[in-house]
């Protein structure tokens, strides 16, 4: 039994974060041949869902790198790493330090998501909160109207990049943390940061959705370094052409462009499907 994931946003997506036609017809072959798929991503549950709704993801959800796994059959999350309360704030501090302002992602009663901002003092801070709550369907809300209650996914922000590295500098001493970063798409002067637990990864993601399923074989796709946990634990992974260097290098071979279809020009090729 075979298992494929996608990484979402510069891989399975196009430039317009959409399933194109093609890989839409291409899934839809997949079915037919009854090969098994999912998505690793870092979005949240509502900002997945939009671009690969009627395009039948029936199996469980790896969201926020590996933080959450969401099970579409039960409607439910099935496995969560939170944040503790220290976690968070060290975090924040370290952010505000570096003016930096935090976006934190919550996981609140009922299942309901949000993300709490800090003061947005850049053009890119405002798109990027802007993509937050039209794009991806997130209320978006000042911390002080954060609940006690409400438990945290991870925290976003963007910035310089000697500012990002020494706010992951000064996390270096939470052991439970990893944090993630590349380029940001809102400014190409700036990185982007994402701040999770350490024990939710998407290969960590990946490997319970193994055990629990029982796939055999995995196949994975990506194009950012937090998909090298998840090339990691697969039998076969490849890189994009966009994909960073480094994860080319790991990868077991680059393939098409994400905007000109290419994880679906591959997958036609590898399981011989035809339309």
């Amino acid at each position: 039994m075979t298992l494929v994931v996608f990484d979402m946003d510069g891989t399975l997506l196009n430039a317009e974060s959409a399933v194109s036609p093609f890989t839409g017809e291409t899934l839809a072959l997949m079915r037919a041949s009854g090969i098994a798929y999912t998505v690793a991503t870092g979005r949240t549950l509502q900002g997945a869902l939009g671009p690969i709704r009627g395009h039948e993801f029936a199996l469980p959800h790896i969201l926020k790198n590996g933080a959450i796994i969401w099970c579409p059959d039960r409607q439910d999350y099935s496995h969560s790493h939170l944040l503790t309360q220290q976690e968070v704030w060290h975090v924040m501090t370290a952010m505000t330090l570096q003016e930096i302002s935090p976006f934190v992602f919550t996981l609140e009663d009922g299942g309901r998501h949000a993300v709490y901002h800090g003061k947005l003092t850049s053009k890119a801070e405002n798109r990027l909160a802007q993509l937050f709550e039209e794009e991806r369907h997130l209320p978006l809300l000042p911390l002080r109207d954060m609940p006690d209650t409400a438990h945290v996914i991870n925290l976003s922000g963007m910035g310089p990049a000697d500012a990002v590295q020494s706010v992951i500098d000064m996390i270096a001493d939470e052991e439970d943390l990893v944090a993630y970063t590349g380029q940001a798409i809102q400014d190409k002067t700036l990185q982007w940061m994402d701040i999770h637990h350490s024990h939710g990864s998407k290969g960590g993601g990946i490997t319970t959705l193994r055990d629990e399923l029982g796939y055999e074989e995995i196949i994975v796709f990506g194009d950012g370094k937090n998909d090298l946990s998840m090339f990691a634990v697969a039998e076969e992974a490849y890189a994009t052409a966009n994909a960073d260097p480094a994860v080319k290098q790991l990868a077991t071979d680059t393939i098409g462009h994400h905007d000109e279809d290419g994880v679906a020009h591959f997958l036609r090729q590898r399981f011989n499907l035809c339309a």
